[in-house]
């Protein structure tokens, strides 16, 4: 039986993933910000990556569904004896590195140096180390972006984009990614690996899937851009935008597709087309 350490074990990739290592007979400690009940498959421990108690000193794989800039710290003072570490980031690292926006290209900046702390660390320790890069997460219910488009639509029975929101899109799935981590786990993939969806889509098309996946169906509306850019001064004057800023809103225009050779390559990585369903918005 092999043993796993998985951080971020109850989050919206965590979640798949314990699953799928549960169902292929691997012993499980997870950990998680919240309490969770053990199994028999799984040991939960309440902690994060800045304080935990009880963890294993030795296992075969390291999975990190979380931060990837809080684990690679973690990681590189924790002395854990492992052969093997996979770590989620995010394309984030590519997409926001030139951003006009400061708080987004220093979360680019923390991506890129998280990578290089993993691959340092398993370098000098002499584990393979796998960084998975996916790109507009779904599936879970958590997500900050297709979730949160489907909360407010819910809530006021309409969306509205601007006519020129076109840019091209890869949504995947948070079972996809689960199925890659694992399997560049058995196929000891290193390196960085870019995750899209299996489908590339107007930013306007899957939008109007996920309207129409919900009960009943918000209305979509595309209005002219300028429009839009007045809209959300007044929204953003009133304290409503959150962190959605101009930065964001131009990326709406451009296209944000990335290669899943490399995975496909390295560990059979083949993602689903965009389908989604009403449950796929909804928070467990």
């Amino acid at each position: 039986m092999r043993d796993a350490l998985v951080f971020g074990g109850s989050g919206q990739i965590g979640r798949p993933l314990l699953a799928r290592l549960v169902h292929a007979g691997w012993r499980v400690t997870a950990v998680s910000r919240t309490v969770q009940a053990d199994t028999g498959d799984v040991r939960w421990l309440r902690g994060d990556l800045g304080q935990v108690d009880g963890l294993p000193s030795a296992v075969d794989v390291v999975f990190s569904c979380g931060p990837l800039d809080l684990f690679a710290r973690w990681y590189a003072t924790s002395g854990i004896d492992s052969p093997q570490v996979v770590a989620f980031g995010s394309t984030s690292v590519r997409v926001k590195h030139d951003s006009p926006d400061v708080a987004e290209r220093d979360v680019a900046a923390r991506l890129r140096e998280g990578e290089a702390v993993v691959r340092a660390t398993a370098t000098a320790r002499g584990a393979c180390a796998t960084l998975l890069r996916p790109t507009l997460v779904y599936g879970g219910g958590s997500d900050r972006t297709l979730s949160r488009i489907a909360a407010i639509a819910r809530r006021w029975g309409r969306l509205v984009l601007p006519a020129d929101a076109r840019g091209l899109r890869q949504p995947v799935h948070v079972d996809d990614l689960a199925d890659a981590a694992l399997a560049a786990t058995q196929a000891r993939a290193a390196g960085a690996f870019d995750l899209p969806g299996g489908e590339t889509l107007p930013y306007r098309e899957m939008v109007a899937r996920v309207l129409a996946a919900l009960d009943p169906p918000p209305h979509l509306h595309a209005v002219p851009a300028p429009l839009f850019a007045a809209a959300l001064a007044l929204a953003r004057a009133a304290g409503r935008l959150g962190d959605f800023g101009d930065a964001a809103l131009a990326r709406m225009r451009e296209d944000l597709v990335f290669d899943a050779a490399s995975a496909s390559a390295a560990f059979g990585y083949r993602p689903r087309a965009f389908r989604p369903t009403a449950a796929m918005f909804t928070p467990d």
